[in-house]
């Protein structure tokens, strides 16, 4: 069998609880087909970079599958038919990413509050792309400059 990651996006509309319904629906058409479904994230509610079917936001789910090619294409048709759900991506892997997606740990870290500033690193209004070629202002004016 081949190994699968596969995303779908649900209307903002629809409430986690409904989300993770369709989740298990899913799984089960994946399970009945001869497949498994090895692990699933709800990486919650996003702001789409462009309208989807007159939606600015939507819920995004990863479902790791391991299925034949037959039991894909009935999810996909499923999910095609489903209103809720308003794009499908299905991605075939040489092997699936344990522990957490990129999604996850990148939520863990903006949840632990360690902005790390400006490019680089450096602290805010440090910007060590400029060093010290600029001059320092004086506070008077220099001989022969006009006033």
């Amino acid at each position: 069998m081949a190994l699968y990651e596969h995303v779908y996006l649900a209307r903002q509309d629809v409430s986690p609880q409904q989300v993770e319904a369709l989740t298990g629906q899913f799984k089960n058409v994946v399970t009945s087909l001869g497949g498994t479904v090895g692990k699933t994230e709800y990486w919650g509610v996003k702001t789409l970079a462009y309208r989807i079917k007159k939606n600015r936001k939507a819920h995004f789910t990863l479902m790791n599958i391991d299925a034949p090619p037959a039991a894909i294409a009935e999810l996909e048709r499923q999910q095609s038919i489903n209103e809720d759900i308003l794009r499908i991506l299905t991605l075939r892997v040489e092997e699936l990413e344990e522990g957490p997606s990129a999604q996850l740990r990148k939520r863990d870290d903006d949840d632990r509050g360690e902005r790390r500033g400006g490019p680089g690193g450096a602290p805010r209004g440090d910007r060590g792309d400029r060093g010290d070629r600029r001059p320092r202002r004086e506070e008077g004016r220099a001989e022969g400059e006009m006033e």
